[in-house]
């Protein structure tokens, strides 16, 4: 494992004064895929606390705040890292907190590792020997993809449960079965976690996922879909098989998020950007499960959901409060969610006008959010594939790009500076004449400044009041 030099200089102090560094968790589970690791986590045996810090004195000032977990944290070359000690923990209260923890230098590696909460998490990584340590098969069921609990002290934290949600979604692991059983045990201690601890776990599965349909799997396994109705009323909701071959709304679901990041809008997007495009596109079909329903279409009996667009805005409010997003996700995903089959509307070739007013739909959203959602949703279903709906799709795209308003929805373009410009005294009669400019502006009476000050000036001419 290629580490930074500053590390390997912290890590011969360490062993000149009696301890035995070694690199855990993430780091060495991240370098055996054949990813380079971001976060170095150290777990140093042999020394005490005080041992520990005198070690890494010099290298600069060590912060104690984790003393009492055996951890100290050391600035290295401009990065934080966390040095600790083996550990014991045992349980003495309710939810992931209630631990108490014993610092035990002279720990078993075996034993070290067991408090950790999956195998592919308690591989370690000796950099003086250049091996990996791995007492309970996790480079076995990296290999395997299978996400295991590493011990039976995976139950004393329901956090656990959600941390494999979000892990086997990034890493594309199965859940073994007797670690799902172990979920299912912990149901009741849900309540316990704090909301934001929640989204800590829901957050890492937007924003990282290579499989997002894994994680979902692994709350249905476990039974912890329960907490998240809005999801679980979608397992075994019937959709019309000529239409959806690929079975249930779940099933279709996983689909189109599977397909989600394999697009380039979500491959290439910030934080915030996956994190609204994978909520969207979650939540895109939260209405079906209360408007489907049995009808005659072309001589025969389907299952329909009209109407499940809009049922499904309130529902997804419901759930980001459920989940403890951030307030304002709302405002992003909601309008995608709502809108998400604008292409299937009247069967539209998109209007210049048409693609400027849905750009101001959606807002704060874009159209190129939206493009990515209506792809996922169809993407979502094989091995059907459109011709007509992809090409509806692509010319929203191209109409939307030539108007520039693939990123942002079009900005008003008259002003009350240009109002008092023209003469007009500052009062409520500002506002109408606005907002009829704004209109005309989006239905593509003028497009710059000098188009949009002609526009007013006839629009006074024709509504002298105005001017008053």
């Amino acid at each position: 494992m290629q580490l930074p030099d500053v590390l390997h200089s912290a890590f011969r102090a360490l062993r000149a004064a009696g301890g035995r560094p070694r690199l855990a968790g993430g780091c060495v589970r991240d370098w055996l895929l054949g990813q380079e690791p971001k976060d170095f986590d150290v777990e140093v045996f042999g020394l005490d606390f005080e041992q520990l810090g005198r070690a890494l004195a010099p290298f600069g000032p060590t912060d104690l705040v984790g003393r009492s977990f055996g951890v100290l944290k050391v600035r290295l070359g401009g990065v934080e890292y966390d040095f600790a000690l083996p550990r014991r923990e045992s349980k003495t209260g309710a939810g992931h907190r209630g631990f108490a923890v014993e610092p035990e230098p002279n720990l078993s590696e075996a034993d070290a590792a067991a408090r950790r909460d999956f195998t592919i998490n308690s591989i370690a990584y000796d950099p003086f020997e250049q091996r990996v340590i791995d007492p309970h098969g996790g480079e076995r069921d990296l290999r395997a993809g299978v996400l295991r609990h590493t011990s039976a002290a995976f139950m004393e934290d329901p956090l656990r449960v959600l941390r494999g949600f979000q892990f086997a979604a990034r890493f594309n692991l199965k859940l073994a079965p007797e670690t799902a059983e172990l979920g299912r045990s912990i149901k009741d201690s849900y309540r316990e976690l704090p909301l934001e601890r929640v989204w800590g776990e829901w957050d890492k599965w937007c924003t990282k996922s290579v499989r997002p349909s894994a994680g979902l799997l692994v709350l249905k396994q476990t039974g912890w879909l329960s907490f998240f109705p809005e999801i679980a009323m979608l397992d075994g909701l019937q959709q019309e098989p000529e239409w959806h071959p690929e079975g249930d709304v779940l099933v279709h679901t996983g689909h189109c998020l599977d397909a989600m990041v394999d697009l380039p809008t979500w491959k290439n997007g910030n934080a915030h950007e996956r994190r609204v495009l994978t909520l969207a596109v979650l939540a895109h079909d939260f209405g079906k499960a209360t408007t489907t329903h049995q009808a005659e279409r072309r001589g025969q009996l389907r299952w329909i959901s009209p109407g499940h667009e809009a049922a499904g805005g309130p529902l997804t409010d419901t759930f980001l409060q459920r989940i403890g997003a951030p307030h304002d996700l709302a405002d992003y995903v909601r309008p995608l969610v709502v809108n998400h089959l604008a292409h299937h509307q009247g069967q539209m070739n998109f209007r210049d006008t048409t693609v400027r007013r849905l750009a101001r739909k959606i807002e704060p959203a874009s159209i190129d959010d939206l493009i990515t959602v209506m792809l996922s949703d169809h993407l979502g279903r094989p091995p059907l594939v459109s011709e007509e709906a992809l090409r509806r799709i692509h010319d929203l795209r191209d109409v939307a790009h030539r108007l520039a308003v693939e990123h942002e929805a079009p900005k008003p373009i008259v002003l009350g500076r240009h109002l008092i410009a023209l003469g007009v005294k500052p009062g409520p009669h500002f506002k109408p004449a606005l907002e009829a400019a704004f209109e005309s502006q989006l239905d593509g009476a003028f497009q710059d400044e000098a188009g949009g000050i002609e526009w007013m000036r006839n629009y006074l001419r024709a509504h002298p009041l105005a001017l008053k």
